[in-house]
């Protein structure tokens, strides 16, 4: 089972130190090592949203101004269960810190 997760950027959210960056890539190379991390990744607030009303297509460049909802990084993984996409995702915050994440599911081949 394939998982996204997802974490987004909030008002309590630390900014990064050194013990950050060696914490994460420890859990990043463990997670790559057993095969279950298939793509990471941090993401610009810098973007274009897309919205569709019948025939009619707006296209806006960002940044947005809630920033506070933008998702800043990803991990792509692949695992047996929810219950180890979560445990995952639960690591992850206890690395970062403060804030907000979202696990879901990906469907499809």
């Amino acid at each position: 089972m394939r998982y996204l997760m997802t974490a987004r950027n909030t008002e309590t959210t630390p900014a990064p130190d050194e013990k950050l960056f060696v914490e994460m890539a420890a859990f990043v190379e463990e997670m790559t090592a057993a095969g279950v991390l298939l793509a990471t990744g941090g993401l610009a607030q810098e973007g274009v949203r897309l919205v569709s009303r019948g025939d009619e297509l707006t296209v806006t460049d960002g940044p947005f101004a809630e920033t506070k909802e933008a998702v800043v990084g990803f991990a792509l993984v692949e695992v047996d269960s929810k219950e180890q996409a979560i445990e995952l995702a639960r690591r992850f915050r206890r690395i970062v810190g403060d804030g907000e994440s979202l696990v879901q599911q990906i469907f499809g081949p």
